[in-house]
């Protein structure tokens, strides 16, 4: 990857109106609403594999990361053995 190109990635936040925003770092607008985390995050796969793999960074209602996915054709760093 290019030094210039930044990881393509999305986060799973809490929405301060309620339900679960997918944001791309940095962005001031969501690029998706859902009503459950579990939606968002599937939504958030969605987006990240349809333009070229990276990662889903899923937060807990207090903000901080408790999971994070790579979705293919992502470059994860720790694959599982197996």
């Amino acid at each position: 990857m290019a030094k210039s190109q930044k990881p393509n990635s999305r986060h799973v936040v809490p929405s301060p109106s309620g339900g679960w925003d997918v944001k791309k770092p940095g962005a001031s607008r969501s690029s998706a609403h859902t009503d459950s985390q579990r939606e968002a995050t599937q939504r958030a796969t969605e987006i990240v594999r349809n333009s070229g793999g990276g990662e889903v960074r899923i937060h807990g209602r207090d903000g901080q990361i408790r999971d994070s996915n790579t979705v293919a054709p992502g470059n994860d760093p720790y694959p599982p053995k197996g």
